[in-house]
């Protein structure tokens, strides 16, 4: 009797480790995927900024859109015959048709590539993070990254937390080292020697 009451107490005290462990990888979970959700969100208020820029450049620069009428003519002469389709308009009106549509082209081109340049241009928090790690010659913790990067990007208005999971999220992809000196956490690039000892500082980002 005493032999069953062990073994069932050791089963209990397994059970109670593998709910805990679950319950921790299900909160990190949890963290990491809010973090890639906000940094989404980032991406497309950066991109909606940059949609009305270019909205501005071509209302500037006089390319409208209103409905083409030119259009709704063709059809319906398409529908009678060939030849009325051909003779549906003057060549004058034809000619001005022709040409409104090559500036309207020629317009849109420059706002395409500015698009493209602007979100060229804008590295990811992933991107920013991975090229801090590697300029650095020391382990630095979740709150030292976050202010360095807030700092050389203010307007981005990057937050601890998100840097702490997206660290954790690098680490668990080899692309980042983490290491430990008591309750505070270090991070160093994939490539960084382990250093032998870590620089006390406060646990700041707890």
């Amino acid at each position: 009797m005493p032999e069953s009451t062990t073994v069932a107490t050791g089963l209990t005290s397994q059970y109670i480790t593998q709910v805990a462990g679950d319950l921790e990888s299900n909160l990190k979970e949890q963290e990491r995927i809010g973090a890639e959700i906000e940094a989404l969100q980032e991406q497309l208020a950066a991109l909606e900024q940059d949609h009305s820029v270019l909205v501005n450049m071509q209302q500037a620069l006089g390319v409208t859109h209103e409905p083409d009428e030119p259009s709704t003519t063709a059809k319906g002469a398409a529908v009678s015959s060939p030849q009325q389709k051909t003779e549906a308009a003057p060549p004058s009106k034809r000619r001005a048709r022709k040409t409104t549509a090559v500036q309207e082209t020629t317009a849109k081109k420059p706002a395409t590539s500015t698009k493209a340049g602007t979100t060229a241009t804008r590295p990811t928090l992933v991107e920013l993070i991975r090229r801090h790690l590697t300029e650095q010659n020391e382990p630095r913790s979740a709150a030292e990254i976050s202010t360095a990067l807030g700092k050389a990007h203010p307007e981005r208005g990057i937050k601890t937390k998100v840097v702490r999971v997206t660290l954790e999220g690098l680490v668990a992809k080899s692309k980042a080292q983490r290491t430990k000196q008591g309750a505070s956490v270090y991070y160093t690039g994939p490539d960084a020697t382990e250093p032998t000892t870590v620089p006390q500082a406060e646990d700041t980002d707890r």
